[in-house]
């Protein structure tokens, strides 16, 4: 179930899907009796991992409806791979998982308050294309999205709409595009640094569970042509609005409001 939730917002928002992966894994691992910190990181590696086939399918359905800016997602996907690898890195060995999120909540909210408010790109306005400007993007955007766990469109979003004047459409293909190279890299990342960790659960490699992605993928990769499909559908208007609601709902469950409000959501 939770597959099918993650594949459709994958292929319609352009958003990884692990603010919705990362909850239910963490909750599985934690029933399971596996320690805070090893739940957590096995939640963001698995869950990344599950992200990289779910990017190809929603991908290519982008790129058919020609939403995906190829020459740019390559190059924002690229810087991305190192910034990934190091985030991934430095989650696993030495930063407390709980205090990332609630520090990306806080980003991610202003995110959206400036989104809400700021200038969207004209129609005729063409988006930039400055393989600088691209490439430190991309590399941030990379650290961040292997450091939380999620993969990248609810950062890229923002990013591409407001700093690179992307149309919402197309912001939205080519973040998908982009998370093909992040979300293998930083699953890597955490693959590699839990080799040597002891009493990893069953069918784990690192902090990669390879049943965790299995059950999600099968269902995930599917979905994403739907929800790709359905986002051509809709005004950019009413799909930035929906993507706003989504980084306001990410950013109150990572800074852990919902739970404070003991609200089950």
């Amino acid at each position: 179930m939770t597959g099918i939730g993650v594949g459709f917002a994958q292929g319609f928002l352009g958003v990884g899907g692990c603010f919705i992966m990362v909850p239910v894994t963490f909750f599985v691992f934690t029933s399971m009796g596996v320690p805070t910190d090893m739940a957590i990181k096995l939640a963001f590696g698995s869950n990344l991992l599950v992200v990289f086939p779910t990017a190809i399918s929603g991908a290519w359905a982008h790129t058919k409806k020609k939403s995906v800016l190829w020459r740019a997602g390559i190059t924002l996907g690229l810087f991305g791979v190192i910034g990934a690898l190091m985030g991934s890195t430095i989650t696993s060995r030495f930063i407390s998982g709980d205090i990332l999120k609630v520090v990306f909540g806080v980003v991610i909210g202003l995110g959206g308050v400036g989104m809400l408010i700021g200038e969207q790109p004209k129609m005729e306005e063409e988006a930039k294309d400055d393989p600088i400007l691209l490439a430190i993007f991309g590399f941030l955007i990379g650290i961040i999205s292997s450091m939380t766990g999620i993969g990248g469109g609810v950062v890229m979003i923002p990013v591409m709409t407001m700093a690179l004047r992307f149309k919402m459409h197309d912001a939205v293909g080519t973040s998908t595009s982009v998370m093909i190279f992040t979300s293998i890299a930083a699953a890597t990342g955490y693959l590699l640094n839990g080799l040597s960790v002891p009493d990893l659960p069953a069918y784990s490699i690192g902090y990669v569970n390879l049943l965790v992605w299995a059950c999600l993928a099968v269902t995930s990769v599917p979905m994403a042509q739907i929800g790709a499909r359905a986002a051509h559908s809709l005004p950019a208007k009413e799909l930035r609005y929906i993507f706003i609601s989504l980084m306001f709902y990410v950013a109150l469950k990572m800074i852990g409001v919902f739970s404070w409000l003991r609200l089950p959501i």
